[in-house]
C-alpha cells in the first residue's frame, strides 16, 4: 500500500466517527429544570408551615389570631386573586419633564466620594374584596426598590371594613364605609364618609386606587394639609381604614348598615 493511500483512509475514519449530540441534549435539559425545583417555596416559620401544611386555609385565620405575617408568599398561597399596582410619590425632575409624577421618589445625599442616590418606591396590593396592604421599598437601585415594596405591601395586608352607604333605598350593599373616620399623618388630614351607591370615588387619584382594590366602590373624602406629599396622603389613609375595624359595633347594627368586613363571600357564606 502506497503512503497516499493510507492518508486518505486515515482522513475517512476520523469523518465517520458518531458525535454524541442526543446525549448532549438530554443533560441540558436536565440541568433547566434545577432552578424551577429550587423556586419551591420553602416556609420558614411556623405560620407559613402551618399555611404550607393545609392547617390554614384562610387568611381570616390569620387575622383572628393576630399573629404577624412574616413572609410575603403566606399571602400569595391563601390570596391567589391579589392585584398590585405602584403608586405615583415620586415627582420627575428636568426643565421640560419636571413636575409629572412617576413611581419612584429620588433622594441624593453628598459625601466626600459624591452623590448617593437613592430610590424609594410604594406599592399597594390587594383582592377588591375587603383585603388590601401598602409598603415602601428603598434601595440604590430602581428594581430592588421595586420588589422591595410588593413584598412589604404583602407583609402589611390589612382586613377593611365595608358597609352601605345609603340610606334611600332598602338595598345594604357594602360598597362603601359603615361610618365616618379621619385618619391623619405628619400635616395631612383626611376624613372618608359613606356614599351612596354609585356614587363614585371622590378621592384623590392615588388613593383611589388603595380603595379600589380594597373593594370600595363609592366614598366621599374631604383632605387637610400639605396633601402634596403623597406619603404622608397615603399613611393617613391607611390611618383612617385602621380607625374602621377599631369601632365596636352593637350585633343588631350589622344588618342595618350592611356591615362586612373582610371577603363578601365569607360573610355570605359563613365559613
Amino acid at each position: 500500500m502506497t503512503p497516499d493511500k493510507k492518508v486518505k483512509e486515515a482522513a475517512v475514519e476520523v469523518v465517520t466517527v458518531p458525535e454524541p449530540v442526543e446525549e448532549k441534549t438530554v443533560k441540558v435539559a436536565e440541568i433547566e429544570e434545577i432552578p424551577k425545583q429550587q423556586m419551591e417555596w420553602k416556609p420558614v416559620t411556623a405560620l407559613g408551615r402551618a399555611v404550607r401544611e393545609g392547617k390554614i386555609t384562610h387568611i381570616d385565620q390569620i387575622f383572628d389570631s393576630g399573629q404577624p405575617i412574616l413572609e410575603a408568599k403566606i399571602v400569595d398561597q391563601l390570596l391567589p386573586g391579589l392585584e398590585e399596582d405602584l403608586l405615583l410619590i415620586g415627582q420627575a425632575k428636568g426643565k421640560f419633564g419636571g413636575g409629572q409624577r412617576r413611581i419612584f421618589r429620588q433622594t441624593q445625599k453628598k459625601t466626600k466620594e459624591g452623590s448617593r442616590i437613592k430610590f424609594t418606591t410604594c406599592a399597594v396590593v390587594g383582592n377588591r374584596d375587603g383585603y388590601v396592604g401598602v409598603g415602601y421599598g428603598k434601595s440604590n437601585e430602581t428594581v430592588p426598590s421595586r420588589d422591595k415594596a410588593k413584598r412589604s405591601a404583602r407583609l402589611n395586608l390589612i382586613r377593611v371594613r365595608r358597609g352601605s352607604g345609603t340610606w334611600e333605598s332598602d338595598s345594604r350593599d357594602p360598597t362603601s364605609i359603615p361610618f365616618a373616620v379621619t385618619g391623619r399623618c405628619g400635616s395631612v388630614t383626611i376624613k372618608l364618609m359613606p356614599a351612596p351607591k354609585g356614587k363614585g370615588l371622590c378621592v384623590e387619584k392615588e388613593c383611589a386606587k388603595i380603595l379600589t382594590l380594597a373593594g370600595v366602590k363609592d366614598i366621599w373624602s374631604k383632605t387637610e394639609g400639605q396633601t402634596k406629599t403623597k406619603i404622608n396622603l397615603i399613611n393617613a389613609l391607611l390611618d383612617a381604614l385602621r380607625k374602621l375595624s377599631e369601632v365596636k359595633i352593637q350585633p343588631d347594627d350589622i344588618a342595618k348598615l350592611g356591615i362586612a368586613e373582610g371577603s363578601i363571600r365569607t360573610v355570605a357564606t359563613g365559613q
